[in-house]
Formats: structure tokens, sequence, C-alpha cells
């Protein structure tokens, strides 16, 4: 347990903490039960996509497509339900599978095209928001199902799913990077390539299925988006990349890949909801909101960055005032 509790949880927990401290003084309105149930359903899709996020960025990737295959899989999945008349029970699993199908696809093209991962999913940001726009006319599609919200505002023993869903998700993930072979190669691929080949392991291979699983983690937020409002848009997902992105770094993985804990990915999911619901609690114009999510991105790769300098000031800074001390 040492393994997955460990040092790299402290940082994003203390940021956390702090965010919603200050945003609790700011209003009495944000410890309401009410706002906090809200606030934890705000937070659950785009937890769920920043699992795949970080685990792409483990490899040293990096997955720009999450919020327009978003777009494009509810689509899917409300002509699925609206047009072709197929059963929910079959249409969440097939639409699952094409969101780890074109994931692959994405990890093919990065890994064995030796095409930056960047330029990949940059493309299919564009390629995916086009074809989301070929259904419909481009307009959205409403009342899908009946069945279809309670998959997120349902309850059991009076908590909602989407925690279940959070826990499921998360400690799966979790016991995969820090007990299994994948785990451990996913590790070794981001830390260092070249020794990573020289150990026998197939990056190109192991680069793939990351993007894989950013998929189907990405059709899993899509199904609880399309669940949330009963219907498939072109216009979902927007901007959600980069807040899944920035959850990652926030909670303190390394764009150069190789270090980071997935389950701090969590607590930087929160504490960028956190921040944004303060603001509309305090009725903060979108305008702002942007600007505000901008300046966290800014400052989580910074401190990424910067990581190697701040850790070696730290210790000097320690060293320097036990000499003032014994002076």
């Amino acid at each position: 347990m040492k393994r997955i509790f460990n040092a790299q949880l402290i940082g994003p927990f203390a940021a956390m903490a702090i965010v919603a401290l200050i945003v609790a003084l700011t209003t009495d309105r944000f410890l309401s039960p009410g706002n906090l149930s809200n606030l934890f359903l705000q937070v659950s899709i785009v937890a769920l996509i920043a699992i795949g996020a970080t685990i792409v960025i483990f490899a040293a990737g990096i997955d720009l497509s999450s919020g327009s295959m978003i777009a494009l899989l509810t689509m899917i999945l409300a002509q699925m339900l609206k047009f072709m008349g197929l059963p929910l029970m079959m249409a969440l699993p097939l639409v699952l599978i094409v969101g780890g199908v074109l994931g692959l696809g994405l990890g093919i093209i990065t890994a064995y095209g030796r095409i930056p991962s960047f330029i990949t999913t940059l493309a299919a940001l564009i390629a995916f928001r086009g074809l989301a726009l070929t259904f419909n006319n481009g307009s959205p599609i409403f009342s899908l199902d009946p069945g279809l919200e309670p998959i997120f505002y349902g309850k059991l023993a009076g908590i909602p799913l989407p925690f279940f869903y959070l826990i499921t998700f998360y400690g799966l993930a979790a016991f995969m990077m820090n007990f299994t072979k994948l785990g451990r190669e996913i590790y070794a691929v981001g830390g260092n390539p070249a020794a990573a080949v020289l150990t026998g392991i197939n990056v190109r291979k192991v680069q793939a299925i990351t993007f894989a699983i950013a998929g189907f983690m990405t059709a899993v937020g899509a199904v609880l988006m399309s669940a949330r409002l009963n219907s498939g848009s072109p216009n979902y997902g927007q901007t959600i990349e980069l807040q899944a992105i920035a959850a990652a770094v926030v909670g303190g993985a390394s764009l150069a890949g190789g270090r980071g804990n997935v389950l701090a990915t969590f607590m930087g999911a929160m504490t960028i909801v956190i921040v944004q619901n303060g603001l509309n609690l305090n009725a903060a114009p979108s305008s702002v909101q942007s600007i505000v999510l901008g300046l966290i991105i800014l400052l989580a790769v910074g401190i990424d960055m910067w990581r190697s300098e701040l850790s070696a000031l730290l210790p000097s800074a320690f060293r320097k005032n036990a000499r003032d001390k014994g002076s």
C-alpha cells in the first residue's frame, strides 16, 4: 500500500485542501450539501477522462483528442438509441468499444507511424469534431432513452453512482500502474524509452495500449455526459481535454513521462473543479473562468518543468536555516 499512498499524494492533497479552504472562506454556499453533491457530480466526468490522459502522459505522450471524441461518441450513442432503435444495454458496450478502437487507432498512428502524439491527437481533435457534425445535420439529439439518466443520477445506498465509478476505475488504474507488468512498462517507456528497448519492452506496443486505455476512458466519460443530459451533441466536451491534462499535471504527473501517481490525478481534478465552482458561486463571468483555467495549466506545467530546481532549493534553504539557528 505504501507504493500507492506515498509522498506523491501529499502535495496534490495539500493543494486541493488549500483551494477548498479559500473558496469556503469566500462564500458560505460552498459547503452546503447541495453544492457539494453538485461538485462531486461535476468532477466525475473530468476525473474519469483524466485517468486515460494521465496514463498517456506516464508514457511521455499527450492526448488532445478526448473532448472532440466525447462529442463524436455522444452522437454515435444518440444515433444508436434514437434512430437505430438499439436497446440501451447493447448500445453502451458498443460505444465503449468504439472509444477503445479510436484510441487504439491514434496509438498505432503515433507509435508505429512515428508521428508525435501532439500532432496525431491535435488532428484527431479537429477530425472527430467534424465527424460529430455529420450526424443529424450537426444538431443535438435529445430524449435518447429513459434508462440513460439513472446511470448518472442514480444512487446506491443513498450514494450517487458516479462515486462508485470513480472508486472502481481509479482502483483498477492504481492497481495496474503499481502491481502489473504493463504498469511497470508504461513507467519505463516514459522514463527512458531507449533503456526500455534494451530491457526487451515493446515500446510501440505499450504506447499504443496507453492510447487505447485513454480512448476507453473517454468513452466512459461520453456515456456519463449523455446520461447527464439525456442527449448527444457535437458541442459537448469542449476544452475537457485541457482540464484532464491539467488534472494530471496538477496531480504531479510529469509531462516528460515516467513519473506520477494516478490517484493524485483525482486530487488534481478536484482542485480544478473546486476553483471553477468557487468562481461560479462568486458570479465570475465565463471569460474569467477560462483565464483562471489557463493560468492553472501554465502554473502546473511550470512547476513540473522547475521540479528539479525547486527540490534543490528547498534542502538548501533548510540547511541555511539550520546554520542560522546554530550560529
